[in-house]
């Protein structure tokens, strides 16, 4: 019975043992992948920020400018570049949504990002714009890979519709979450104007016949969870100017907006909440279940060698009986 007993636990230290690896090497990377219709909504802030008044051409402190941005998951899109592409893919609809003190529109910018579920790269395939002009992105947006690793990125840009890299700058704590913290400096860029702008009757194409230009630069900085690759916090130092042209009545330049934008502070808890959250699931994969299945292995292993050692001894002699003396008869 030891030795049977043994046979068994030595066959359960060998799968627990296999299933180790094979677990974080295998099947995390198949498991691991950005949900198809996931929706989420950021708000951002700039206080204090600069604006143009398109009215009067002139540009005026505000109190604050409020930027909201929201992806959503479009899963028949998806679906569709799955036939072709061979792999599990994300369509993100975005869009990118500034308004005034007064609550009125500054601009609104849509996007459309492909990438794959597992790696985050980037999937080319029809549909891929900004703005309504389709783009061809070398680099990542919105999200890292998982399991970030402390080195430079490849990070596209939507204003500029250029991909630039985006710095690793060193390990730090957020909110009590251990973070990768990266930026990214866009210099002065000659970018196009919004396909909708805020005042009616002037258009992109009115604009360009005045022979004004748009320029944008802005510092870009993201504190990046490592496991999931998730960002928990974000901010930009961004401006924007209109240079040249008749439109500006004869002056070089004039500030469209300029700020530091910063994530608002009610998203940066449910933001961190989720992230933590992921984490934890991510966790389990590649660290507890494969630590604790190697653990439970060479436990399984150690008591089958030790039951088939002790089957191995030979029994103790059974005692030998003792007689009673016979009583001796005359």
């Amino acid at each position: 019975m030891r030795r049977k007993a043994g046979l068994f636990l030595l066959a359960f230290a060998v799968f627990f043992t296999a299933l180790s690896p094979l677990l974080r090497w295998y099947a995390f990377p198949r498991l691991a992948k950005v949900p198809a219709n996931q929706y989420q909504t950021m708000v951002l802030e700039a206080k204090n920020a600069t604006l143009l008044d398109y009215g009067t051409m002139t540009s005026r402190t505000v109190p604050r400018v409020i930027i909201v941005q929201t992806l959503r998951g479009n899963v028949e899109a998806a679906e569709k570049i799955e036939q072709t592409a061979g792999r599990d893919v994300v369509v993100w609809d975005g869009l990118s949504y500034v308004q005034g003190p007064d609550g009125a529109m500054v601009s609104r910018i849509p996007e459309r990002y492909i990438f794959d579920a597992h790696s985050q790269e980037p999937v080319h395939a029809t549909g891929e714009m900004v703005d309504g002009d389709p783009v061809h992105r070398d680099g990542i947006e919105f999200k890292w890979p998982f399991l970030t690793q402390k080195r430079d990125y490849e990070y596209f840009d939507a204003q500029a519709r250029v991909t630039r890299p985006i710095h690793y700058k060193g390990t730090r704590t957020f909110r009590g979450v251990k973070v990768y913290y990266f930026e990214q400096t866009i210099p002065w860029t000659k970018v196009p104007f919004p396909k909708i702008m805020p005042v009616e009757g002037i258009t992109p194409e009115s604009v360009a016949k005045t022979g004004t230009t748009r320029w944008y630069t802005t510092v870009r900085k993201f504190w990046v969870e490592p496991l999931t690759g998730a960002p928990v916090y974000g901010e930009e130092i961004h401006k924007e100017e209109l240079r040249g042209g008749t439109l500006l009545g004869g002056r070089d330049r004039v500030t469209v907006f300029a700020g530091q934008v910063k994530m608002r502070e009610d998203y940066i808890a449910s933001t961190v909440a989720l992230v933590e959250h992921n984490r934890l699931l991510i966790l389990l994969l590649t660290s507890w279940l494969p630590r604790g299945f190697l653990i439970l292995g060479a436990a399984l292993l150690s008591l089958s060698l030790y039951l088939e050692a002790r089957g191995r001894r030979p029994d103790d002699p059974e005692p030998t009986a003792v007689e009673e003396p016979e009583p001796v008869t005359a």
